[in-house]
């Protein structure tokens, strides 16, 4: 077992960036969202759960997971969170070990905007938050995904605060939009990272 990275942050704050740079050092990352969505792929075991739980409308017409429904659906009932994610984090985080496992390289990284809130920095070692202010977020997420100012204060709303996230973190890294100072702040913690992981192990 090798030793494992968490990274998380808020929408915007330039998770990906942070994880494109560990990559190109040769690091294997594994992402929360991306398993996320393998996990309620047509013919997995999850989605006829969740349609068993929710009813048929939660499917498009090709059987796949109608996620805009869904996503409506649960900023209306906060109850409907909590049902859905009982479904889905347990195969989430069975996946998410498995691939972690099966990584080969120096370290390994499990990237995932919900690290602290759903326990997932129980599988790591270590953790770095990759930071931004709102309003630096606001502006990342609306260019990125094309989303209005008021469906990405939703998504903040319901994400861990900056703050909270601050205290739990282990390293922090202040993202301000530069790749070049985001890169800067990097090296020397993957540095610090391939030290930690030859003492480890």
């Amino acid at each position: 077992m090798s030793f494992i990275l968490g990274i998380t942050g808020g929408i915007g704050s330039g998770k990906s960036a942070a994880t494109q740079w560990f990559e190109s050092q040769g690091i294997v990352v594994v992402d929360a969202d991306i398993v996320a969505r393998e996990v309620v792929d047509l013919g997995q075991p999850t989605l006829k759960e969740i349609q068993l739980s929710f009813g048929d409308w939660v499917l498009l017409e090709d059987g796949n997971l109608n996620r805009h429904a869904l996503r409506d659906h649960i900023f209306q009932f906060p109850e409907a969170r909590e049902t859905l994610e009982k479904i889905t984090h347990p195969a989430i985080r069975q996946s998410i070990i498995q691939q972690l496992q099966q990584a080969e390289s120096p370290y390994v990284i499990l990237v995932s905007p919900l690290l602290f809130e759903t326990n997932q920095h129980e599988l790591v070692h270590h953790t770095l938050l990759i930071d931004a202010n709102e309003q630096t977020q606001l502006q990342r997420a609306s260019q990125r995904d094309g989303q209005n100012e008021e469906q990405i204060r939703k998504i903040i709303s319901v994400q861990m605060p900056r703050t909270q996230k601050q205290l739990l973190a282990n390293d922090i890294v202040m993202n301000d939009g530069l790749l070049e100072h985001l890169h800067q702040q990097l090296k020397p913690l993957h540095l610090k990272y391939l030290q930690s992981a030859e003492q480890a192990f």
